[in-house]
This record gives C-alpha cells, sequence and structure tokens, in this order.
C-alpha cells in the first residue's frame, strides 16, 4: 500500500502468482527462502520485518501459573478468559511426559494399519530420526508454519539414524558427530555408513556435550582424567551414539584404558536414561547435553561444542513439506528459541555445510 502497487503488480516483480501475495498476506503460505528475499527486496526492508514483526507484538503482560518462571526464558502461553496465562519451560516442565497419540491400530494377525486419522495427513507427516531434543521444537513450529503438515521425531543415535535413512525408512536424519582435526564428521560417517547418498548436509544446532553429574558436583569431576578414579561409577552409551564416540576419543587422548573406567561396559540408548540413573544414583556420570543437565537440575562439565546437522537425500527435498522445515529452521523466530536453550548456539543453523 505504502508503494502503491497492487497484489498482481507485487507478484509479477517477485515471480509468483497473485494468489500467493493473498496467501502470504493472510498468513495461510510461507514462502521460500528465495521469495522471502525477493519481497524483502522490492518492498525495501528486511525478511524479520516482513514475516516476524507484523505478525507477532513484541510484548504483552503475561501472568504465570508458578513460580518456576523466575530462571526460564522459554515459556508456553494460552488466553484464558482474555488473560494471557504462562506456564514456564525450564527444569522438568520442558520435557513431555504425556502419551503420544497414535496414527493407526494394527490389525490383529495382519501386517496392516487401520488409521485413525485422514490419509492426507499421513502424507504430509515427516518422519526424522536423530538424539537432538530440539527436533521437537522444530516439528511445532513446522505445524505453526502450515498447520496441515506433521513430524514424527523418533530417538536414533546418529548411526541408527543413518542407517535407517538409508534404508528408506525415513525423510531425514540428524547426526552430531565431532569434528577431528579438518574433517567433518558429520559428511565423513554418512559416506560411510550410505555410500549412494546424493543429497545435503545441513547445520541444525550447535550445543554442548558432555558429562551430567548430580547437583554441586559432589565428586568434583572436571574432565575425562577423573572418571579413572575407582569412585566414580560412569553409565556410557551404547555404540554408535555419537557420544560414546566423543568419550571414547576423550579417553584415548588421555591414555585412560577403558578397563580402568568402572561402569565403562554399563550402557543406556539414551541421554534421558542417563539423567535418570545419575538422578537415582545408580551412576555418578552419565554422557548427555546441557540442556538435559538443567532439565533434570544436575551438573555439566562440558567437554565439547558440536553441530548437529541435518542429511536430507536429493528426492526428499523436493517433498513440499520438506521444502517448508527448510525455510521454518532459517526463519528468525526458530533461530531465536533455538538459541535461547541452555548450551545452543543458532548461528550457523540453516547452512549448507556439504552436497553430495
Amino acid at each position: 500500500m505504502a508503494k502503491g502497487w497492487s497484489q498482481t503488480q507485487l507478484a509479477d516483480m517477485v515471480g509468483i502468482k497473485r494468489q500467493a501475495v493473498y496467501d502470504i498476506e493472510a498468513g495461510r503460505y510461507l514462502p521460500n527462502t528465495i521469495v522471502a528475499i525477493r519481497l524483502a527486496k522490492y518492498l525495501e526492508c528486511s525478511v524479520e520485518d516482513l514475516f516476524e514483526t507484523e505478525f507477532f507484538p513484541e510484548k504483552e503482560p503475561i501472568t504465570f501459573v508458578d513460580n518456576d518462571s523466575a530462571h526460564c526464558s522459554r515459556v508456553a502461553a494460552a488466553r484464558v478468559r482474555g488473560k494471557l496465562i504462562g506456564i514456564a519451560l525450564g527444569g522438568k516442565h520442558c520435557l513431555n511426559d504425556g502419551l503420544r497419540p497414535a496414527d493407526g491400530l494394527l490389525e490383529p494377525g495382519a501386517n496392516s494399519l487401520r488409521l485413525l486419522c485422514p490419509p492426507q495427513q499421513i502424507d504430509n507427516t515427516i518422519l526424522l530420526f536423530g538424539c537432538d531434543p530440539a527436533f521437537s521444537i522444530l516439528a511445532s513450529h513446522l505445524s505453526r508454519a502450515l498447520p496441515a503438515a506433521r513430524m514424527h521425531c523418533r530417538f536414533a543415535s546418529s548411526h541408527n539414524a543413518l542407517s535407517h535413512l538409508s534404508k528408506g525408512f525415513a525423510h531425514i536424519a540428524g547426526t552430531h558427530l565431532h569434528n577431528k582435526k579438518h574433517l567433518e564428521s558429520n559428511v565423513e560417517i554418512v559416506k560411510q555408513l550410505y555410500p549412494d547418498f546424493r543429497g545435503k548436509v545441513i547445520a541444525f544446532s550447535t550445543l554442548e556435550e558432555g558429562f551430567l553429574a548430580a547437583q554441586g558436583n559432589p565428586l568434583g569431576i572436571r574432565s575425562v582424567k577423573d572418571l579413572a578414579d575407582t569412585t566414580v561409577r560412569l553409565i556410557n552409551r551404547e555404540p554408535g551414539a555419537a557420544l560414546r564416540v566423543l568419550l571414547d576419543d576423550e579417553i584415548k587422548k588421555a591414555t585412560i584404558p577403558p578397563s580402568e573406567i568402572t561402569g565403562y561396559s554399563n550402557e543406556v540408548s539414551t541421554h534421558i536414561e542417563g539423567a535418570f540413573m545419575v538422578c537415582s544414583r545408580a551412576a555418578y556420570i552419565a554422557l548427555g547435553f546441557r540442556v538435559i543437565a538443567d532439565a533434570f537440575n544436575l551438573s555439566f562439565i562440558p567437554v565439547a561444542a558440536v553441530r548437529c546437522d541435518l542429511v536430507i537425500p536429493d528426492d526428499m527435498l523436493d517433498h513440499p513439506i520438506v521444502k517448508v522445515i527448510m525455510d521454518t529452521i532459517t526463519s528468525g523466530t526458530f533461530r531465536l528459541e533455538l538459541g535461547s536453550l541452555p548450551g545452543y548456539e543458532s548461528s550457523q543453523t540453516g547452512k549448507i555445510i556439504a552436497s553430495l
């Protein structure tokens, strides 16, 4: 309106249809990166001005249900009788302890599924394997951008996630191996486990990995060398997990035989299980992320900051929902929330690490 242009004129400049302009204005359609940049160029503003500030008020008074908001910036909110009510998403409240709804029920004695949802809902669902806890936040932002879209995030180690992807069981895999020397470890593991892969490796997050210890770190653990103390009981991750690879590399650098570490052969398959073991004092030290330590009110001893990447085959990059996911991870609102998580950083989010 300020430019004196019609929707048709703007659509012709940008190279899209007039209906697309209407849908963008109404919030029914999230354009891809190129269209967003072109719109910002012709309207002489930033992409954030078009797709954030206009749609989301900067501040609004909020009333919290309890006092858990003191040390937490992330909040779930709803309007109750006109009042904005907030629930802090810190500590135990950042984890979902409810039951996940099913898309269907397996027919007794048959390898067939009785759907509990419309078939088109299955067609609009993306399956992602990986172990970054922030994948569930991406799923939520995807649904906001495109309400018809869904993403199921299934926990899997980096090795297992790539294995599932190579077998055609997933649209996307997540991997977060730490780099060695000048090699991109996430790229190298794709080449190793998925030799025929053709697609892209795209940065998702940078997060802190290390040791989870009881609150206050009573045993004074400072580095992997302290694990050789016979009073320290470790709970390890399974072979193939990125945290296990990190630990083994650190042990090798410290020249400590694994046999000297109490609990080295005791394994759990998720960082949540490891956190429970420390909370119940079944172990003194577990492997995990800073965000998990924060959720369980545990002490965290950092070892490395690693990048979690999304591995997406070429044919999946053409999937309409995957295209929206790619736009979503580069959006300002998603990167803002991702960067607010304990131990997370989002400056590389959306960057293409490799094209294979």
